[in-house]
Order: C-alpha cells, then sequence, then structure tokens
C-alpha cells in the first residue's frame, strides 16, 4: 500500500534517522511565528479589540484544531437533521475551500446528495454568507462548518472535535504539526467530540478525556462513530454492506485523514488489498483517473474500487478501468454522552433569536 501521508509520517517521528530529525527542527522553528500570530490573534479577539459580528440567527460552529479530516461532515449533517426534527429551519455555512468560481466544492456536493434540500452558502466572508442563508433560504439556525478560528462571525455554541487517532496534532502548530492553534485554544469549546472514538481503547479514550476537561472544564464530552450505512454507486444504486464480506478491494480517497477511511474499510470485513490517498480535496484530473484506472487493473483477484462520498461526487463514474467503483456511505454515531448533547442542543435552540 502507498504511504498515506509523508507529512504526518515526519510530523509523528515515525520517520528517523539524521535527516528527518533536521527536517522536525526546521519545521519547529517555521512554527513559531505561526503560533505566535495565531495566540495574538485569540488574544484580540478574547479582548474585544477585534470584533465578532452577530448574524440575526442562532450559530453554532463545527471545527478542529487540527488540519485534515476529523469526521465534520457527518456531524455537520447529524447536527441539520437533528435541528430540522425539532422544527427549525437550518442551513449550512462554509468556506468553500477549493471550490471553482460559482461551483461547489465536494463537501457541498456530498451534503447536497444527502439533504437535497439544503441551504448551503459558500464563501470566504462567513458573515455574509450566513446573512445570505437568513435572507435567501430563511434559516434560523446557521451550522458554521469548520469555524473554530473564524472568530470574525460570533458563534452561540462551539462544537469541536478531536480525532481518535491524531487528537492533538503531534502537539505542534504549523508547520511542525497540525495544530492551527495551540491546544489551549480548546478552552473555548462547548462541546468536545471525540470522533472515531472506536479506533482507541477504553482507557485512551480516558486519557484524552481526562486531558480535554482540563483544558475546558465547562466543556461537554461526547464520543462518536462514523458508522458505514450502505454502499452507494453514483447513479444513486445503493447496495448492502455485505456484499464486501470476505471480498479483495481496492480502496483510494482525497480527504484530510486517509487513515479514518482506511480504519473504517476495516470494519467491514473485507480484505484492502491496495490502498492510494490522494491529497485533501483532490480534483481527480483525467491523467490522475486513468492511472487509477490502471492501478486498478493491476490489482489481482479485485473487482471493487472504493472511495468516500465526498470522492464519488466528483469522479462521476461507475467504474474505474475494469473495476466498479462504490463509495461507502458514512453517518454518525453518537455512542458516549448524547443525553448531555441534546440538553446542550435544546438550551442553544431557547437563546434569544
Amino acid at each position: 500500500m502507498e504511504n498515506p501521508s509523508p507529512f504526518r509520517e515526519l510530523a509523528s517521528g515515525q520517520r528517523t534517522g539524521v535527516v528527518a530529525a533536521l527536517m522536525r527542527t526546521v519545521l519547529r522553528s517555521l512554527a513559531i511565528p505561526y503560533g505566535t500570530v495565531t495566540w495574538c490573534r485569540n488574544r484580540l479577539y478574547d479582548r474585544g479589540l477585534l470584533t465578532s459580528h452577530r448574524v440575526p440567527a442562532l450559530v453554532i460552529s463545527v471545527g478542529n484544531l487540527t488540519v485534515g479530516g476529523t469526521g465534520k461532515t457527518p456531524l455537520v449533517l447529524w447536527l441539520v437533521q437533528w435541528f430540522r426534527q425539532q422544527g427549525d429551519a437550518a442551513g449550512v455555512v462554509s468556506r468553500g475551500y477549493k471550490a471553482g468560481p460559482g461551483q461547489p466544492n465536494d463537501e457541498a456536493m456530498e451534503m447536497a446528495a444527502r439533504i437535497p434540500d439544503l441551504v448551503h452558502v459558500q464563501h470566504r466572508d462567513r458573515v455574509a454568507a450566513a446573512r445570505e442563508a437568513i435572507e435567501r433560504g430563511g434559516c434560523e439556525i446557521i451550522v458554521l462548518d469548520d469555524g473554530f478560528q473564524h472568530r470574525r462571525i460570533h458563534r452561540d455554541l462551539d462544537v469541536v472535535l478531536l480525532d481518535a487517532l491524531e487528537p492533538f496534532g503531534w502537539e505542534y502548530v504549523l508547520p511542525r504539526g497540525t495544530l492551527r492553534e495551540p491546544v489551549s485554544g480548546l478552552a473555548r469549546a462547548d462541546v468536545i467530540a471525540l470522533s472515531r472514538a472506536d479506533a482507541i481503547s477504553a482507557e485512551q479514550r480516558s486519557a484524552l478525556r481526562d486531558r480535554a476537561r482540563r483544558l475546558a472544564p465547562d466543556a461537554d464530552w461526547i464520543e462518536v462513530i462514523h458508522q458505514p450505512t450502505c454502499l452507494i454507486a453514483a447513479d444513486g444504486q445503493q447496495r448492502s454492506l455485505l456484499h464486501l464480506q470476505g471480498r479483495s478491494v481496492a480502496a483510494f480517497c482525497g480527504i484530510g485523514n486517509p487513515q479514518g477511511f482506511l480504519h473504517t474499510l476495516q470494519t467491514l470485513g473485507c480484505q484492502v488489498t491496495g490502498f492510494r490517498a490522494l491529497p485533501d480535496h483532490f480534483a481527480y484530473p483525467n491523467a490522475e483517473v486513468a492511472r487509477l484506472a490502471r492501478w486498478a487493473a493491476t490489482m489481482p483477484r479485485v473487482d471493487t474500487l472504493l472511495c468516500t462520498c465526498k470522492d464519488l461526487v466528483k469522479l462521476g463514474t461507475q467504474h474505474l478501468g475494469p473495476c466498479e467503483l462504490w463509495a461507502v456511505e458514512v453517518g454518525l454515531e453518537v455512542t458516549n454522552g448524547k443525553e448531555d448533547l441534546d440538553r446542550r442542543l435544546r438550551r442553544f435552540r431557547d437563546l434569544p433569536r
């Protein structure tokens, strides 16, 4: 299998030797100005010297401390559905990272496939985007996707995801580690959600919970897992996960944390004989699609390729080379702290709008 991330191998310390140590030293020095600027910016917001702008709706932010995928999209969709069940008009606002001019990005396309009538506005200016969602879509609640560090828009509730596989970015901010800001920033969180909680032991989960509570003593702690629900093809056809039992498959993805997808595959009873990790938000140019097709053709005893829904919406094909292409649709299940989360969300709904 291909190395899922040379950078993560370096940052985590898995890559050893003199050259790797020197590279980490250089990256650590580069992280100092980044961390300083981030710390100063947060202090300015904390002291009111930089202003957070309110919009005429309740805003709940879903974010994380690290770069890369922590499973925000399933939680954003879960929250939208939760609010809808309470009768609220909830929409999503996001930056639209790597979206083409006037086009939705892969996350927006995936959300639209899951909730076709979802109001989702993408814009670098999240304040303007929220106002558009309110005016155009009648949204009473804005779910701010990937908004923890975007403090220019006021939020009434902050949910922060920690990926159980890489919770604290190897303790360093970019570019030495994957932290977007120092771990002390977790103190701003109202709810801390441990994603992929089933990927680590109960003892490890307890240690992470204890550390999170020291950093954010007033935050609720919940644990969630990404539960595969079915296989889905580009034409919308669905197939049971039982189809994978005992099969040899190959897989690829272009997401922030490919190890998370690989962990999901390893729970499905199939044998992953080949795995390719591509850059996050990968656009799949024709040349790369052709390379994937040739790669699939070299896999012995493999007639099925798997990817994420985020990848499938950009590929839009049912076959690559000789193999059928299926995406693994993933839902979210709260395995610990569900009552606390419901209580926190009900209090959020009762805030003045």
